[in-house]
């Protein structure tokens, strides 16, 4: 039934935007080591988190415009984070 599949869809929305927003506080308070993505990347896992709520409403990533342009943004960062962190190796300590 369409009701059943949207009301999934928003239940996994809203526990996949806690999971980035956990991820988010995890680095914003193991992320004091001066490394060039340690404000850039927990604020990337917050918007993410809060594109997954959008998206709950909407119920398509991609509808309005701007949510795949915000989400595609964020995965640039992560991307470009995990790239950095794996040419300069991990952290020591």
């Amino acid at each position: 039934m369409p009701g059943e599949e949207t009301t999934f869809h928003a239940v996994f929305n809203h526990a996949e935007a806690g999971l980035w927003f956990v991820i988010a506080l995890i680095l914003a308070f193991r992320g004091r080591r001066q490394r060039p993505w340690r404000l850039l990347l927990p604020v990337a896992f917050v918007v993410f988190g809060a594109s997954d709520l959008i998206e709950a409403q909407t119920g398509a990533w991609w509808e309005p415009w701007w949510l795949f342009v915000m989400k595609a943004a964020c995965v640039l960062v992560f991307v470009l984070a995990w790239r950095a962190y794996r040419r300069q190796g991990r952290p020591h300590g």
